[in-house]
């Protein structure tokens, strides 16, 4: 199933380390062969750059499948997928600064098409590039299919893992989104 294609990227956005501080810069062009992220990123302060979806609303019921497939246009740099879900826990993963995501590290070919499969059951919980098992309520985590509400790919210095990413390369970047699939 096609989520986004081509011109559907239109409303997503840059979103970049100034916002902590960084001086990383992106900006994002849409198009009809899809969404394009050219950004210049800058390490020291911060140490990434990414493009995100707007808001859905209502939140994608993607339960009927098994994950998502990227086509893009890479740069033989390691990205990281970040999907957040509507909460489903009385609200309180919304007051938890920064958000709970859920990521996963992906990498792409120097040139030409990369067709990356990203399975949901190979996402983890991450809050500011930190993993983590539990809310810090207590509460156990569980990524929920039925309630994604944002879509994020980021080029960060970090891994999901919480270490640093061995495929993070400062400087020039280029990233082209032609399509996200829902797959089986």
């Amino acid at each position: 199933m096609v989520i986004v294609e081509g011109n559907g990227f239109s409303g997503w956005h840059a979103l970049n380390d100034t916002i902590m501080g960084g001086r990383s810069q992106g900006t994002t062009r849409v198009d009809v062969a899809g969404l394009t992220l050219e950004a210049e990123v800058i390490e020291t302060g911060g140490g990434f750059v990414s493009v995100r979806s707007p808001l859905f609303s209502p939140p994608l019921d993607l339960s009927a499948y098994g994950g998502l497939q990227f086509d893009l246009l890479g740069d033989g740099r390691r990205y990281k997928l970040a999907v957040a879900c509507a909460d489903g826990v009385a609200g309180l993963t919304e007051l938890i600064p920064g958000g709970l995501r859920w990521v996963a590290e992906f990498g792409t070919e120097p040139d030409g098409l990369t067709q990356v499969g990203v399975r949901f059951s190979d996402l983890t919980a991450s809050i500011r590039a930190k993993p983590v098992n539990a809310l810090p309520m207590g509460l156990p985590l569980h990524f929920d299919a039925s309630r994604i509400n944002r879509l994020q790919i980021l080029h960060s210095k970090f891994g999901d893992d919480g270490g640093l990413n061995p495929g993070f390369r400062p400087g020039p970047l280029q990233i082209q989104l032609r399509a996200i699939h829902a797959i089986i």
